[in-house]
């Protein structure tokens, strides 16, 4: 097994054609399919389906894929600091919870380089895609939370992907809701309290579980409740329905604007919310990343 030959598995994979992935390689369409054919012979296992429509991965090679874009994309990080110097494009990409401090510490991370000679991607998304597209290394660093409630059921999964979590800050909830709620001007607010407006929470997927939710207390008997898949979507639910959200209180009304607060939540259950990011586990971290969590940290006080 080779790099070469993980790099042309990747190609294919992204592809979905031979034909596609042997032009963006530079090499002759026999030859990949013979290096295929070879890994395949090699590992055991059948990486690709072929038909006349191209070819998609069998469920050996699903599994197999994600073990070469680990491997390929240390190897990057390894060329970038000791071989590339500069003559390769770098790319680096964070994908989070919902939280305006991990984009405005990107924001920040971004003004440090020259973005004609990196590719950087931020993606806000659903709870289950931040763990993969870190396990499959699509990002480098992603942004959860922990608590009491999902920590074990949350622990398991980050293990069977191959990740770590590393503690960032440790908060109690907030209700977040705009200035001009009814409940706004309360040094404290109940769940009684919040009864008569409708909760507003990110959608996770017809098939998530409680355990990938982002707001804590997500097997309360909400009355109402409204799913959004976007921050911008939920801002202006909480200005037209008097909606609010439970949150780590950590907010940028530099990203989120300042027509918003944050109030204590009053709860009997004491439920921290642990903010952290994952990695893949012993990876060595890239430039970008180092001063990504620096920035974060920077930004928490921490």
């Amino acid at each position: 097994m080779t790099l070469q030959q993980l790099k042309y598995v990747l190609a294919i994979s992204a592809t979905g054609s031979m034909n596609k992935a042997a032009e963006q390689l530079y090499v002759s369409q026999p030859s990949l399919t013979s290096s295929v054919q070879e890994l395949e012979k090699e590992t055991g296992i059948k990486i690709f389906n072929r038909s006349g429509r191209g070819v998609t991965l069998t469920n050996d090679g699903a599994e197999f894929i994600q073990y070469a874009r680990q491997v390929v994309g240390q190897f990057d990080v390894l060329a970038e600091k000791y071989i590339s110097k500069g003559n390769v494009k770098k790319k680096f990409g964070v994908s989070t919870q919902h939280y305006s401090f991990a984009v405005k510490a990107f924001v920040e991370m971004v003004k440090e380089f020259d973005t004609a000679e990196y590719e950087f991607a931020v993606r806000e998304t659903k709870t289950a895609e931040v763990i993969s597209d870190v396990a499959g290394m699509r990002s480098e660093i992603g942004i959860i939370y922990l608590n009491d409630f999902n920590r074990k059921s949350m622990t398991k999964l980050l293990h069977s992907n191959g990740l770590e979590f590393h503690t960032l800050t440790k908060c109690s909830p907030f209700v977040y809701l705009w200035k001009g709620h009814p409940l706004a001007k309360e040094k404290k607010i109940t769940f009684e309290q919040l009864a008569d407006y409708p909760c507003l929470s990110f959608e996770q997927g017809d098939n998530s579980t409680f355990y990938l939710a982002e707001e804590i207390l997500s097997t309360s008997d909400y009355q109402r409740t409204i799913k959004a898949n976007d921050r911008a979507t939920m801002l202006n639910l909480m200005i037209g329905l008097n909606g609010y959200t439970l949150c780590s209180g950590i907010i940028c009304e530099e990203l989120n604007g300042s027509d918003y607060i944050a109030v204590p939540f009053e709860d009997d259950s004491d439920d921290a919310m642990e903010i952290g990011y994952i990695t893949l586990k012993n990876v060595i971290l890239s430039e970008m990343a180092e001063i990504y969590i620096e920035e974060i940290k920077k930004y928490l006080n921490i």
